[in-house]
């Protein structure tokens, strides 16, 4: 199972950052981005719609190559709408945020395999720090403060790095009473993917914040 997840979410990855890339890298595609809402929108719907049915359809995450084409799909309207986002951002500042998202995901996925502690159960604990995060990013859309700012992408860096962990350990920890199944491996690459691309949003915030 932890080969397949880990490959799978390797190819997610390349596929993300590469469609990243274009958007930040190309001129054309840049302004096009910005310049057509279309787009972002229409990455949005195709990427809500892609997640809901591998979310709800428990079949389809365990056929292949049917659970594939759902978690490329999902993966590519991902990347897209990540390169709309990033298009609004320097192209040093996007370049960077990937390499730090990487560089803590590593260490964070080494971390949860040698630790002795066991972080699944703070799982539910993880409310608190949801309701904290909510209510700060309504506090810097109101105030549009520099200072509000960094601490909303901190708090939010600091949620998704603590979920990654525990979705690494319930990948490990099979007898654990949450852990994914053999079966679920497709689902379990999704809650990987999706902990990465958040910490990989929060980290530009807060680059991007520290600059200004």
């Amino acid at each position: 199972m932890l080969r397949k997840v880990y490959g799978l979410l390797s190819a997610q990855l390349v596929i993300t950052f590469g469609i990243v890339a274009i958007f930040i890298w190309v001129p054309e595609v840049k302004t096009f981005a910005k310049t057509n809402t279309a787009v972002f929108w229409s990455a949005f719907g195709l990427m809500f719609a892609w997640f809901l049915t591998l979310l709800c359809c428990g079949d389809l995450k365990r056929k292949t190559p049917y659970s594939y084409i759902a978690l490329v799909s999902f993966t590519i309207c991902q990347g897209f709408l990540l390169g709309c986002i990033a298009a609004y951002y320097e192209a040093t500042e996007v370049a960077a945020a990937i390499g730090i998202t990487i560089a803590v995901t590593l260490a964070l996925t080494i971390f949860s395999f040698q630790t002795k502690w066991d972080f699944t159960v703070l799982a539910g604990h993880l409310l608190v720090l949801f309701v904290c995060l909510l209510t700060f990013s309504i506090f810097a859309v109101i105030f549009r403060s520099r200072v509000l700012r960094l601490l909303y992408a901190s708090l939010g860096a600091l949620f998704f790095s603590l979920y990654l962990v525990i979705d690494t350990q319930l990948i490990l920890r099979g007898r654990h009473m949450l852990a994914f199944t053999s079966g679920e491996y497709v689902f379990a690459t999704l809650n990987l993917y999706l902990d990465v691309v958040n910490l990989f949003m929060f980290i530009l915030i807060f680059f991007s914040g520290s600059t200004d």
